[in-house]
């Protein structure tokens, strides 16, 4: 048996292969950089910040309210606007949230 024959097993593991490269991809996205992945740039969220629970936002009712319960619940950081920023949108959801 030659190295390059084409036998039932080398046709099972050229097809495991092929469809291993089709789930891992060929890199398509590149050498992505984390930090450009990043709503807020250069945040520092404190050591023991823990994010509130919100209703969320889905955009069928009054924004208005919506804001000012988000800033109720983050009254201790409302001097942190890139803190703010970076919470915010895990306060939405839906249509709202795009």
């Amino acid at each position: 048996m030659g190295q390059n024959e084409n036998t039932p097993a080398k046709q099972k593991l050229d097809v495991l292969e092929e469809r291993l490269r089709g789930i891992e991809g060929t890199d398509v996205y590149g050498n992505i950089d984390a930090t450009q992945l990043c709503l807020v740039p250069d945040l520092i969220i404190p050591a023991k910040f823990k994010v509130p629970e919100f209703d969320k936002y889905d955009g069928s009712t009054c924004p208005r309210s919506h804001l000012i319960m988000y800033c109720r619940k983050m009254a201790a950081n409302i001097n942190n606007d890139k803190l703010l920023v970076h919470c915010f949108q895990d306060s939405l959801t839906g249509p709202a949230s795009r």
